[in-house]
């Protein structure tokens, strides 16, 4: 099961309410936080408001066509991993979606296990293309970033959605050091002070670190910020 302090959050776009239903109950009982929408407005209208992790994509919509969906996210640089649902089986129709920019296809009718196992394939290359690792490892410490999944010698750590946050963009750039400038505007906006920085840092260490007075992990950078050490 999926971490529950910072689950992913999947938006479901079918215009078919018996799917919606079965894919909100399904993914949540894994851990997803489920939105959906019933056409395509909604649907580019919440990824406007709020990006999601994942799209779950039918193509045939009542307003929208699926393909140009795809293709204005991509067109705008989004690069959401955008699985399609439909019942569309031709090769041409399934073809012409991942030349578009979907990141797999998927025909109805389908089985749960099925599309869990594709998201989480989806997931881990999109972040192998944008640099990271899917699981990072150090020491006794291991965050799996498809999962957001923490463990520390393979206890599960619960994590507030920020300290998750934090301890991504910490793990993206392990073995750097990263300014308190830095952290705050990729964590908070900037719209935050440094003694933010400083409390989560310290609520990080406290479930993370065997020592949180000497951290092994999450170290300091007098004066600069932070450094995570690198993985092994």
């Amino acid at each position: 099961m999926i971490g529950k302090a910072a689950p992913l959050k999947v938006l479901v776009v079918d215009d078919e309410p018996a799917i919606r239903r079965f894919l909100r109950t399904s993914l949540s009982s894994q851990g997803y936080f489920v939105s959906e929408a019933e056409d395509g407005t909604t649907a580019l209208k919440m990824l406007q408001r709020s990006p999601a992790d994942i799209l779950i994509l039918d193509l045939g919509l009542p307003d929208i066509n699926g393909f140009d969906i795809i293709e204005r996210l991509r067109g705008q640089g989004s690069a959401v991993p955008i699985i399609v649902l439909s019942s569309r089986g031709d090769e041409t129709g399934k073809a012409t979606a991942l030349d578009m920019g979907a990141d797999d296809y998927v025909t109805k009718p389908f089985g749960i296990d099925e599309l869990l196992a594709r998201l989480r394939v989806a997931l881990r290359h999109r972040l192998q293309e944008e640099g990271e690792r899917p699981i990072f490892r150090c020491g006794d410490l291991t965050v799996d970033l498809v999962r957001r999944l923490v463990t520390v010698a393979d206890n599960v750590v619960k994590l507030s959605p920020r300290e998750y946050d934090l301890l991504r963009v910490l793990v993206a750039h392990a073995g750097k050091v990263l300014t308190h400038r830095f952290l705050l505007r990729e964590v908070w906006g900037g719209e935050a002070q440094v003694q933010y920085l400083r409390i989560y840092i310290r609520a990080l260490r406290q479930k993370i670190e065997p020592d949180p007075e000497q951290p092994h992990y999450i170290l300091t950078e007098q004066g600069v910020g932070y450094r995570m050490r690198a993985p092994d």
